[in-house]
């Protein structure tokens, strides 16, 4: 019986260290193929480093109304306005006359498309009074007292258009203290030296400077 025993526990043992290097063979590859996937983990690091990046610059879009803002100058206008201001200064009613028909056909070929938004409304409410008055003006040569009384209401409309507008030119507007049955009226000028169109020679330099654009 003990060599029976002594057979079996021997047999046992062989097998065990027969068995021994497999596990520590298959160990070793878990321990490779750990070790390989470590080492691989980098090489998708590093791909994902050298990804292209995109150079592209993004576009800036122009703000609306910039290029209309741009397109727009009211200086033909105030041209043609001081033209037919020098004019009535002179005691000039055809000139004036022609003066005014210059400015209304200025003022008929604004576009008002080209004049921003937000001042479009405030622009044609000033700019229809003032056609009114650029006609009145060159319908009348030889009535040199009605030209002046729109001349009141024209040089308004002028003063209105340059304070919503501005204006590269250095102007003034003055004052006269007694047309109009001394309710008076403004004017605009190019030069600071006074200058009344509203009297001409009679009065030539009644009045006063109140503002410069």
């Amino acid at each position: 019986m003990k060599h029976i025993i002594l057979s079996i526990i021997i047999s046992t043992a062989v097998v065990s260290c027969k068995q021994s290097p497999n596990k520590n063979s298959e160990l070793k590859t878990q321990d490779s193929i750990f070790i390989s996937e470590t080492k691989t983990q980098p090489l998708h690091d590093s791909a994902a480093s050298v990804e292209p990046v995109s150079t592209e610059v993004p576009k800036t879009e122009t703000p609306k109304g910039s290029d209309q803002s741009q397109s727009f100058s009211i200086e033909p206008i105030v041209k043609n306005y001081l033209v037919l201001k020098n004019a009535l200064v002179a005691d000039n009613d055809q000139e004036a006359a022609n003066a005014g028909k210059q400015l209304l056909t200025t003022l008929k070929n604004v576009d008002i498309n080209n004049i921003p938004a937000e001042k479009q409304k405030e622009y044609k409410e000033i700019a229809d009074n003032a056609k009114d008055n650029a006609e009145h003006i060159g319908d009348n040569a030889g009535k040199i007292d009605h030209q002046r009384e729109h001349l009141a209401s024209l040089s308004k409309d002028v003063s209105d258009l340059i304070a919503l507008f501005g204006s590269s030119q250095k102007l003034y507007q003055d004052h006269c203290p007694m047309f109009n049955d001394g309710k008076g009226a403004v004017w605009i000028s190019e030069t600071k030296a006074i200058k009344n169109p509203y009297y001409g020679n009679q009065m030539l330099s009644c009045g006063s400077v109140k503002k410069e654009f």
